[in-house]
């Protein structure tokens, strides 16, 4: 590896998965067998032919469910990659939560811990969000120190992303809540030597090849 190469930036572009059936109604979680809805699929394909416009991504990575695979399959067709599957992008372990209507779980006293104090909690039987974030944020340097100075895209899921966000962002994690990130939108963050910049967050329609440090 050149130092030149070794000393270039690398762009780690977050897509989450598109919409499914369940989609504000229930928090799935890490439960197999969803997959995308018809509209899921339109917001897939969309987001891919946006991403084809970028010429310096190498690899195309998802998370090993299904909504994310599902989401990430055209994404790797556009680009002429191979989809690979990373742990590190899963959703959450949300434990006795995953399967719950959201209507249910807004009504727990727990909701409003998960709402503005998320880094004092975890999901019973399941992962704390501090756990989860430091697990996208490790997923995320190893990705990046495997594309020295070039592009890759990886499918997740709105909180771990949301928590990569806020990573990046210099945001406590008690905060990440305020940011939003819709089902196949586009979260651009660059890596380089002097730390993380955010390009784009929650990017549900322009022009990628326009996103460059100001």
């Amino acid at each position: 590896m050149s130092r030149s190469a070794s000393s270039a930036p690398t762009l780690a572009l977050l897509v989450r998965h598109g919409q499914t059936p369940t989609t504000g109604s229930t928090l799935p979680g890490r439960a197999p067998g969803l997959h995308l809805a018809d509209a899921g699929r339109a917001q897939a394909e969309a987001v891919a032919g946006r991403l084809a416009n970028l010429s310096s991504i190498d690899a195309v990575y998802a998370s090993p469910m299904e909504r994310t695979r599902e989401t990430a399959a055209p994404i790797g067709r556009a680009l002429s990659l191979k989809v690979r599957a990373h742990r590190g992008l899963l959703e959450c372990d949300f434990g006795d939560w995953t399967g719950q209507k959201l209507s249910n779980l807004r009504r727990r006293r727990e909701w409003t811990t998960v709402q503005r104090y998320p880094s004092g909690f975890r999901f019973p039987g399941g992962e704390s969000f501090a756990e989860m974030q430091q697990r996208m944020v490790d997923t995320l340097a190893d990705l990046v120190a495997r594309h020295p100075g070039r592009a890759f895209v990886a499918v997740s899921h709105a909180d771990p992303i949301k928590a990569a966000a806020a990573h990046a962002l210099g945001t406590h994690l008690d905060l990440f809540q305020r940011i939003v990130v819709s089902p196949c939108s586009v979260t651009a963050v660059l890596f380089g030597e002097s730390g993380p910049v955010v390009l784009a967050l929650n990017s549900t329609g322009d022009d990628l090849r326009t996103l460059v440090p100001s």
